[in-house]
Parts: C-alpha cells; structure tokens; sequence
C-alpha cells in the first residue's frame, strides 16, 4: 500500500464518534436500511392488498399512515418503496461510478488522444442535465425500474469520471509512483496498487452524495409516471397519487413526502459528515 494511504488512515474513524453532522447522517441511513431490511420479510399489510370500504382512511392503529385511495395500507407501501429507492440509489450510483471510474483511469493515466476522446465524450453527456437524460432514455424505452437506473446512471458518469481523472493526473507524478516505476513496477500495478486506492476517499464521499441524488431523480420521474409503474410501491408515485387528494387527505402526501426528505437529508449529512472526515487538511 503506498505511503499517502497508510498516513492518518485511522485517526477519522476516531474523530468519527465526535461528528455531529456525521453521526446523525448515518443514524437516518442506518434507520432508512433497516426499515427496507424489514420491509423484505415483514410488513404490517400487504402492499398491494385493496379494500374499497376502507379509502383515504386518516392514521389511525389498524393504519398508523392511513391509507391510500384503494384502501391500501400507507405504512407498508412507505416501507416498500424504501427497498425501491435503495436499489435505485445502489444501482445508478454503481453504474456511474463503476463506468466513469473506469475512463477517468484511462484518460487520466494514459492522456493523450485517448484523454481527449473520453473527455470530450463525457462533455456531450454532461450537456444535458440529469433529469432531461432520465427522461429521454424512459421515454424511448418502456418506463420502468430498470430504464430509470440506467438513466440516472448514466447521467453520473461525467462527475465520476473527471474526479477519478483529476485525482491520477495529480497522483501518477508523485514522488511513491514514480518510486515504485523505477523499481520495475508494471502499469498495472501502479494503477491497483499505489494510485487506485488513494483516489477512494473523494470518490466514496461523491457516490455517498450521489445516493440521495438518484433518489430524487427517481422519485422525480416515478412522479412524471416514466419511473416505477402501478401497482408497485414508490414514494415518488405515492406523491403523484396523492396530488388529487389533498384537500381531503393530506397524509396521503406527508408520509412519503416526509420518507423522501428524510432520507435526502440523512444521506446528504452523511456525505458532508464524509468529507469532512476523509479530508486530511480538516484533521485538525
């Protein structure tokens, strides 16, 4: 492991427990994946289960959330649609960074024509926004779950990419990379070895604020009706089910508008909590 790595590599997990912003960020987390965990075994009602006798009930002990405007139980649909974020989260970050990590080591370690081409490919990508990105691959392909993670992945590849550049273009020159070339070490070996792992900290800090992105993105277009389709569960389209039916039942929007912002903000406080741990001139 190269020398930069093993430098203070334990003193921000002990500055950690001190970490407001941080603590409370992964305690949201924490409780956003066990609610999801749960979700998968056990949940109060079946999801899907209809009861026309029981529409837009307020909250009560049979219905802490209520319920929705087929009789639909909104607790168990608002523990269901957190799986659904997080597999959204999980797999759009993944693309995005599992992609844009890649060509930002190519293009960053080779140069030349090859940077120059990756580059300017990502600057065609980054010149639409995400969410018009998102909605022009689901509305080419038929909405659904899996076109809306390919889309908002897609659309994290620039940030990826240009970060993971940025760090081997500063990296590949230091004075332990150029050690280890002069010893004989391979291209291969450098990249794995010695300049990859010190690249991790900044991209883990952006994938953890890329999470809470590719849910908005998600629930954005699960609102626009291109995301998650009915009867499946999923905070953005509980919202645009709710839209005719404010006036008479609030709740059915709070709940999963509540879900939405909560775990926004957790994941986002858990990213800054990161970057502030991870950065070594915040050491002090």
């Amino acid at each position: 492991m190269s020398e930069p790595t093993r430098a203070g590599g334990s003193r921000p997990w002990r500055r950690a427990r001190r970490h407001v912003t941080f603590a409370i960020g992964l305690a949201i987390t924490v409780m956003l994946v066990l609610t999801a965990a749960l979700s998968l075994t056990y949940t109060p009602r079946d999801p899907l289960e209809m009861s026309m006798d029981g529409r837009l009930q307020g909250p009560s002990r049979a219905h802490p959330f209520g319920t929705d405007q087929f009789g639909r139980d909104l607790l168990s649909r608002v523990m269901i649609g957190s799986v659904t974020s997080i597999l959204v989260g999980v797999i759009a970050v993944g693309i995005g960074m599992g992609l844009g990590v890649l060509l930002g080591m190519l293009s960053g370690y080779f140069g030349g024509w090859l940077d120059e081409v990756f580059m300017r490919l990502m600057d065609a990508v980054q010149g639409f926004p995400a969410i018009l990105s998102a909605l022009l691959i689901t509305a080419v392909f038929r909405p659904s779950v899996a076109m809306t993670m390919i889309a908002i992945g897609v659309s994290f590849l620039p940030v990826f990419a240009r970060l993971t550049r940025a760090s081997f273009l500063e990296l590949r020159d230091r004075e332990f990379v150029l050690a280890a070339r002069a010893l004989g070490a391979r291209d291969a070996t450098l990249v794995g070895r010695h300049i990859f792992p010190n690249t991790m900290p900044p991209l883990i800090v952006q994938a953890t604020i890329s999470f809470p992105v590719a849910i908005l993105a998600e629930a954005a277009l699960s609102y626009l009706g291109l995301g998650t389709q009915p009867p499946h569960p999923s905070w953005g389209l509980m919202l645009r089910e709710a839209q005719a039916f404010l006036s008479m039942s609030p709740w059915f929007a709070i709940f999963p508008g509540t879900a939405i912002a909560l775990t926004v903000l957790g994941l986002n406080l858990l990213g800054d909590g990161l970057r502030d741990l991870l950065d070594p001139r915040l050491a002090g």
